[in-house]
């Protein structure tokens, strides 16, 4: 087996496993690396507060650092807490002469408010600053370093100038603070437009350890050789995925899922064997082929967190019949096989984080009026009414639609159906939605019972 890059963590440990060390470690390994550490102090703490802090000794942090360097290939290096002065001062001293990248998280407070960097660390930690290829603060960090106010993006700017004047190469604010719909970090290069770097935002109290999980994620990229812009989108798009599969540990907030990759994974192969499994009961389902539409039928299943085309799967080759009702199924179950249905079902799931699966059914009187007979809660959009300059995208109109006709429902959690009466040349659709397939498949048993009737 080939060898992994080696990343250098220089940090504290986190007692309550959900930052510093512990976090820097999950994340590079889930990340493809190897991670080596220097431990600068280690806490007491839980996802409530910090209760006690016990520095190492300025002399046996740089030895960790060395010691590791002289033996391991480091190809990537970041810190995190580093506490002191003396601290900081060793830590510098220890990497001047480095020949990898080194990521700079200058973390100062703790996600429970404790402090992690005494008072006259603050101006040392401005000494290490001309080491970093790339540091990563956040608005506080940013406001405390540059001695500024940050409320606008002038102010965002003018902080990045103020920062790479200290000798970084590249600036990273990251905008979790800011009370925004998306989370938008900047990045800062020298003699370059800072470039604003979108994911949307999640909304959850777990996020201990985000900052260190984000730097760490970043030196990984970098140490298996990607450029700082590729690091860093990347970097992103896996703390954003752990931060949505993030769960509680305790009584305060808790920690963003560093294993949601791996998870992830064997979800995947879940989804698409009951998604086949589906497509069985399907076929033997009496009259469900009064239900599919002309341009025949596919059902699509999201993955717990999912945010894009590729998070939902469907059958390759849609849902058709035969004259005398048979049932049949073409292609397989796969991700991002059917983008108008992924669109329509992460639409739903906007509104309804409930909302797993959907399907599309026939439009006409008897369907409209058996929908009605089972107090199914309707949603309606009209094609004609979709702005002139909606791109044309695949599966544009329906996620515009989807989106449109949730939006202004009163209670969009409660919609079964998204009705959709076409337009020229587009056949009108009724878009059942599910919870699980079992709830998707009793709607489509129940419609049908109505219509035999």
């Amino acid at each position: 087996m080939n060898s992994l890059p080696c990343v250098l963590t220089i940090a504290g440990s986190d007692s309550g496993g959900g930052a510093g060390i512990q976090a820097d470690l999950k994340t590079m390994s889930i990340m493809g690396c190897y991670g080596a550490s220097a431990i600068t102090a280690l806490t007491a703490q839980n996802t409530v507060t910090v209760s006690g802090i016990e520095p190492v000794s300025p002399e046996f942090v740089a030895l960790q650092i060395e010691t590791v360097c002289a033996d391991i290939n480091i190809k990537a290096a970041k810190t995190g807490m580093l506490f002191s002065a003396p601290i900081i001062r060793s830590v510098a001293a220890a990497l001047v002469d480095k020949s990898f990248p080194l990521i700079v998280d200058p973390v100062c407070v703790a996600s429970s408010g404790a402090r992690l960097l005494k008072e006259d660390a603050v101006e040392a930690m401005k000494e290490l600053f001309p080491l970093a290829d790339l540091l990563t603060p956040n608005v506080p960090e940013a406001e405390l370093f540059a001695d500024m106010e940050i409320k606008t993006r002038e102010d965002i700017f003018k902080a990045i100038d103020i920062l790479l004047e200290m000798g970084p190469k590249a600036v990273l604010i990251k905008g979790g603070h800011f009370d925004s719909v998306a989370s938008t970090d900047w990045l800062g290069i020298k003699g370059e437009k800072p470039i604003p770097m979108m994911q949307q935002r999640v909304k959850t109290r777990n996020m201990h350890g985000t900052g260190c999980t984000l730097s760490a994620a970043i030196a990984s990229g970098m140490a298996k050789g990607k450029n700082l812009v590729t690091a860093i989108l990347d970097a992103q798009k896996y703390l954003n995925l752990a931060l949505r599969a993030g769960f509680e540990v305790g009584e305060g907030g808790g920690p963003p899922n560093h294993l949601a990759p791996m998870l992830i994974t064997g979800m995947k192969e879940g989804l698409l064997s009951d998604l086949h499994e589906c497509g069985l009961r399907l076929t033997h389902m009496d009259g469900l082929s009064n239900l599919i539409p002309e341009s025949r039928m596919n059902v699509a299943a999201a993955l717990p967190h999912a945010t894009e085309i590729n998070d939902v799967a469907a059958f390759t080759g849609r849902i058709t019949c035969t004259r005398k009702g048979e049932i049949i199924i073409g292609g397989h179950p796969d991700f991002g096989a059917s983008s108008f249905m992924a669109k329509a079902v992460l639409c739903a799931r906007k509104y309804n984080p409930e909302i797993n699966c959907a399907v599309g059914i026939r439009y006409n009187d008897q369907i409209m009026a058996a929908v009605a007979k089972c107090g199914f809660v309707e949603a309606w959009f009209d094609l004609a009414d979709k702005p002139k300059d909606l791109n044309i995208e695949v599966g544009s109109s329906l996620e515009w639609g989807t989106c449109e006709a949730l939006a202004h429902h009163d209670d969009a959690t409660k919609v079964d159906v998204v009705c959709d009466p076409g337009e020229i040349g587009i056949e009108p659709i009724v878009r059942v939605l599910g919870k699980d397939f079992q709830d998707l498949e009793a709607k489509l048993k129940l419609l049908i019972a109505v219509l035999k009737k």
